[in-house]
């Protein structure tokens, strides 16, 4: 068994969504392949929610990590709802963080357990480094080098992020 944790951008433009999902189901493929597949995710906007797709799509089991108790009720966009509610339905287990609020706290702790419980991360990611505001996909990149894990990062060319 293989467990596979993701990070990734939320802001992917519309033509790169096609190219990150086929990358993501070819990666995933060789894991589904040698035994049962578990993925981990927060299902959030963008890489998460491609992942996901694709972990269910090759047949393995999700795992739905949700920052904060308010989370879908104060974070969750309409445009995304309803992936998130069936990325959730779908979802072998859902842990919901119990954290009040979303907020950068939430987040970290949210990327704190994806790191926990993966044995590689995948990274939808361009490369940036990291903001400085922390919990974004360059530091759980970082965080997910400093414990060991190995990180495959998945940026198709003609990948881009919004505006």
């Amino acid at each position: 068994m293989t467990t596979i944790s993701v990070t990734g951008h939320m802001d992917l433009t519309g033509d790169s969504i096609p190219l990150v999902r086929t990358a993501l189901d070819d990666l995933l493929r060789q894991y589904a392949d040698d035994g049962e597949l578990v993925g981990v995710s927060c299902i959030a906007k963008g890489a998460d929610s491609l992942f996901a797709e694709a972990v269910l799509a090759a047949g393995g089991r999700l795992i739905a990590v949700i920052p904060s108790r308010d989370y879908c009720q104060n974070k969750v966009k309409p445009d995304h709802a309803p992936l998130f509610d069936r990325l959730v339905d779908a979802a072998a287990e859902v842990l919901v963080l119990p954290h009040e609020t979303a907020n950068r706290q939430a987040y970290e702790a949210a990327n704190a357990v994806l790191i926990e419980r993966a044995d590689r991360l995948v990274a939808v990611w361009n490369g940036e480094p990291p903001t400085g505001k922390g919990g974004g996909t360059a530091d759980t990149v970082l965080e997910a080098q400093a414990a060991g894990i190995p990180v495959d990062v998945v940026w198709p060319d003609g990948a881009a992020r919004r505006g």
